[in-house]
């Protein structure tokens, strides 16, 4: 007879979370989010990781997983809404769950997986432009080495830990 074999199922789930206005008052404020992801897949390099990313840091991660998906389609992200009619707040809310829904729906295509350019979105606190030299090979680290460097810093963990009530 045939043994069953048992094949722990991928998971990865990824939540957006805990918005903050920052430089709150000024001409140049924003809205960051934090994104917290948790998976035993081995598409990821680190298990758990949290990051902060804007709204304007998303829009380039779609933009560059649409040059490198071909005929994928990428999901769309919450518009940018100049003349939205509610409370900042609600405004908001909505775009962290519009957010939360485009990465949903990116961490389960294998084909946006393999860019390594979302694996630093995700995992690692660099910069666009030093996302960019690292996938090119121009920077002082490794796609794998910087994600490793990210979580071994604990960022992650202090930012999780300090929020708890």
């Amino acid at each position: 007879r045939a043994q069953a074999v048992f094949v722990p199922q991928e998971l990865t789930t990824v939540r957006v979370q805990d918005p903050r206005v920052q430089n709150e008052g000024s001409w140049n404020s924003y809205v960051d989010y934090k994104i917290f992801l948790h998976t035993n897949s081995k598409a990821f390099t680190a298990k758990t990781s949290c990051v902060r990313r804007r709204y304007r840091e998303f829009v380039w991660l779609r933009r560059q997983l649409q040059k490198n998906a071909g005929l994928v389609p990428v999901p769309e992200l919450p518009g940018k809404s100049t003349f939205f009619v509610g409370s900042t707040d609600e405004f908001i809310e909505k775009r962290r769950q519009g957010l939360q829904q485009f990465l949903e729906k990116v961490v389960q295509n294998v084909v946006l997986l393999s860019d390594s350019r979302l694996h630093l979105f995700l995992q690692s606190q660099l910069s666009v432009p030093e996302i960019e030299a690292c996938v090119q090979g121009q920077g002082s680290q490794t796609v794998t080495e910087a994600i490793l460097h990210y979580a071994m810093s604990n960022c992650g963990w202090v930012q999780e830990e300090e929020s708890r009530p």
